[in-house]
Parts: structure tokens; C-alpha cells; sequence
């Protein structure tokens, strides 16, 4: 007897649980099935496929700030055992590496092969190039100097396409525009190390959204709204402060 189809509705289900239970593995799973089965996934699905990845990476993330921390601390003391240590550390650390690698360029190949090509235009193309510009920059944060340039150079045309559709076709109190913004500028700060830069593109996102503030938005795209303008005003906060130290420095 043929293997019976599962459902739409069945697979959102599973996804559900599966996100609920924090089991983000087999969310992927699901979004993943539900993609080769119907195509083109709905808001909810792909929110979903983004919470999966983000929790799956951001885990990954911050494991290896902390072990590369551990290998450079442990680095700087001569001793031969301390020669040793590094040794096993580095050896945590590139497992780990490997482990974010494979979990940044799958949602990148689901992306190309799959989602991108049934994109409607407006905000699902903004939403998944803003999702291949940001696993990219998660690529280029840490792999080896060789690479680092190609994966910012691919992060970079994502965000550029994302946002220049965005632009185009999303206001600028939109929580998907105001996101790819904040996210882009977080790139420029991050992996071009141009805070400069970073602040221009987020003061410009952030004026914009304020003039437009109004409230004919529903409440909970106002609460998005608000949420990540205040993401963005902190960081220009920070950002502006270095900028000032940098100035400071050359004075002295």
C-alpha cells in the first residue's frame, strides 16, 4: 500500500510541536517536507523555518565565541601543557564550526533551490534574501580569512538585492523592511567593520520609519515595529559612541 500523503494542516502541526518542544532538527524537518510536498510556504510556515534556523544557529554561535575565547585565553600562555589544551580546544572548535557551516548552508541551498523560485515579489523576496544575506554573514564571521571574503561578498548581494526591493516595494514601517535594515547594518558594522556606514544605512532606516509612524498599522505590526526601532536605536547609540572614540583617539 502506497505511503499516504500527508497533509498541509498535519505538517504545520508537527512543526508546532516540534517548536514548542524546542526540537528545531525536526521543525527543519517538517518546513522541509512541507516545501517538497506543496511548495511555496505561508507566513506562518516560513516564520517557523526561520525560528528553527535561528535557535539552531544561534546556539552554534554562541558555543564557538566561547570556545574560540577559551583557545586565544589559552593561547597566550607558554607552558607546555598549555600547548596540549590548545590542541584540544581547537579541536572543539572546528567540530563546531563544522556543525554552523552545515547548518548555515542548508537553509542557503533550501533558498536557492527551492523558496526564491516560487517568491512572490514584495515581502517574501525581501523575507528570504534577507534570510540568505544573514546566514552568509553568519558564515563570514568565522570561517578562515580565504573564505571570509567570498561569503561577505554573497552576504553583501543579498542584503543589497533585499534591500533595494525593499525599497521599492515595502513601507518603511514595515517589520520585514525595518529587520533586513537593521540586520544590514549590522553587517556593515560586524563584517566590513565600517561603523560609518552602518549608521548611515540604520539612521536612514530609522528616520524614515519614524515619519511614517502612524496608526493605521494593526497592533501587533506596530509592536514589531516598535520592537525592532528600538533595536536599531540602541545600536546606532553604540555605534555613533565608537565613531567618537575613533575620533577622540586620532585627537590625541
Amino acid at each position: 500500500m502506497p505511503a499516504r500523503i500527508i497533509s498541509r494542516e498535519e505538517y504545520l502541526l508537527l512543526a508546532k510541536v516540534a517548536e514548542e518542544a524546542e526540537r528545531y532538527e525536526d521543525l527543519v524537518a517538517q518546513i522541509k517536507g512541507l516545501t517538497q510536498t506543496y511548495g511555496a510556504l505561508t507566513i506562518e510556515e516560513r516564520n517557523l523555518l526561520s525560528v528553527a534556523y535561528k535557535n539552531i544557529t544561534n546556539s552554534l554561535r554562541s558555543s564557538w565565541r566561547v570556545v574560540d575565547s577559551m583557545e586565544k585565553l589559552e593561547s597566550s600562555r607558554p607552558s607546555a601543557q598549555s600547548k596540549h589544551q590548545v590542541s584540544l580546544i581547537r579541536r572543539q572548535r572546528v567540530r563546531i564550526e563544522k556543525e554552523l557551516t552545515d547548518a548555515c548552508k542548508d537553509i542557503v541551498k533550501l533558498l536557492n533551490d527551492s523558496l526564491l523560485a516560487t517568491a512572490k515579489a514584495g515581502e517574501e523576496t525581501v523575507f528570504y534574501y534577507k534570510l540568505k544575506g544573514d546566514y552568509y554573514r553568519y558564515l563570514a564571521e568565522f570561517v578562515q580569512q580565504q573564505e571570509r571574503s567570498r561569503y561577505s561578498d554573497l552576504s553583501l548581494a543579498a542584503y543589497k538585492f533585499a534591500y533595494k526591493h525593499a525599497l521599492a516595494m515595502l513601507e518603511p514601517t514595515h517589520p520585514t523592511r525595518l529587520g533586513l535594515a537593521l540586520n544590514f547594518a549590522v553587517y556593515y558594522h560586524d563584517v566590513r567593520k565600517s561603523p560609518e556606514r552602518a549608521c548611515h544605512l540604520g539612521k536612514h532606516a530609522f528616520d524614515e520609519a519614524v515619519a511614517c509612524l502612524d496608526d493605521s498599522s494593526s497592533m501587533q505590526v506596530m509592536r514589531d515595529s516598535m520592537m525592532i526601532l528600538q533595536l536599531l536605536r540602541d545600536d546606532l547609540v553604540i555605534w555613533s559612541s565608537e565613531m567618537q572614540r575613533g575620533k577622540d583617539c586620532l585627537l590625541i
